[in-house]
């Protein structure tokens, strides 16, 4: 089945698949108590390097926070939500797992008080990949 889901991959570089969200509870709690973290606005990231890599086929998963204090909407949150994980979805191949040779897992908390353009997420999205990708490296 890895061999199909890699095939997959290559036939479509920009989807953003369910094996990339992180969704356990387990994995979180970890992530949050474990994990390093940056500040560049309009996000706070924490990530962590996973030793155990039991899922072969997404190396790197993701969660995006909109917090509820910021945003009463659940409408404005998920417009958000959503600008975030377009940005990411399109931009990911700066960490690519292959060149990164890890196993990570990344919070991006949204910090900003009003919803910014989707340029401006996806320019500051790609700063944090960059930033990200540095410290994976050392």
């Amino acid at each position: 089945m890895s061999a199909a889901s890699s095939d997959n991959l290559s036939k479509h570089p920009f989807s953003f698949k369910k094996e990339e969200r992180l969704k356990s509870k387990k994995l979180i709690q970890e992530l949050f108590s474990e994990g390093s973290s940056f500040y560049l606005y309009p996000f706070k990231v924490i990530w962590a390097v996973q030793s155990n890599s039991s899922d072969s086929v997404s190396k790197h998963k993701i969660l995006i926070s909109v917090p509820k204090r910021k945003f009463k909407r659940a409408v404005d949150r998920n417009s958000v939500k959503r600008r975030v994980r377009e940005a990411y979805r399109l931009n990911k191949a700066i960490i690519s797992p292959e060149e990164v040779n890890k196993t990570f897992h990344i919070a991006y908390i949204y910090t900003a008080d009003k919803i910014l353009p989707q340029s401006v997420i996806s320019k500051k999205l790609i700063a944090t990949l960059g930033r990200l990708k540095q410290n994976l490296d050392n």
